[in-house]
């Protein structure tokens, strides 16, 4: 499995981003697909997943009614959508589809400019 992501980059606090992030295979209808972050010298943290065909989504604290995780099967591809971002969301973002074995994305950076 080979999950490839788009979209991140600079952005001022207020602003908002899509990250995308697309799979080899269907992904999005066999695994959880979730997305994390990690910003220097923190550990790597849960943002937000998406269960198998979208049925429910789970989100970070911190996140919650900012950030939107949505899915597409037919494209193999979910989204993160990003708003109202803050210069602490800046981090470099990873996807996962998690099963009986995890794959991770190359990863991210985004950047919030205060």
């Amino acid at each position: 499995v080979q999950l490839v992501e788009s979209g991140g980059g600079l952005v001022q606090a207020g602003g908002a981003l899509r990250r995308s992030c697309t799979g080899s295979v269907s992904t999005f209808s066999i695994y959880t697909m979730g997305w994390y972050r990690q910003a220097p010298g923190k550990q790597r943290e849960l943002v937000a997943t998406i269960s198998t065909g979208g049925r429910s989504t789970n989100y970070a604290d911190s996140v919650k009614g900012r950030f939107t995780i949505s899915g597409d099967n037919a494209k193999n591809t979910i989204y993160l959508q990003m708003n109202s971002l803050k210069p602490e969301d800046t981090a470099v973002y990873y996807c996962k589809a998690g099963g009986i074995s995890d794959y991770w994305g190359q990863g991210t950076q985004v950047t919030v400019s205060s």
